[in-house]
């Protein structure tokens, strides 16, 4: 999960960088919704961890 949050950064990072707003944003936007269910699964893991 968080493989795929950084491409989808990289590529966010590479269409800004030609010019590719739209393409940027929605990449960026999708990088942002991975990262933030990876953090959500982390944290559930963590705890899950320390009461099992």
């Amino acid at each position: 999960m968080l493989y795929y949050a950084v491409v989808f950064f990289i590529i966010a990072i590479v269409a800004a960088i030609f010019g590719f707003g739209g393409i940027a944003a929605d990449a960026a936007g999708i990088s942002r919704i991975l990262f933030g269910l990876f953090l959500v699964i982390a944290v559930v893991s963590l705890i899950s961890g320390l009461l099992l």
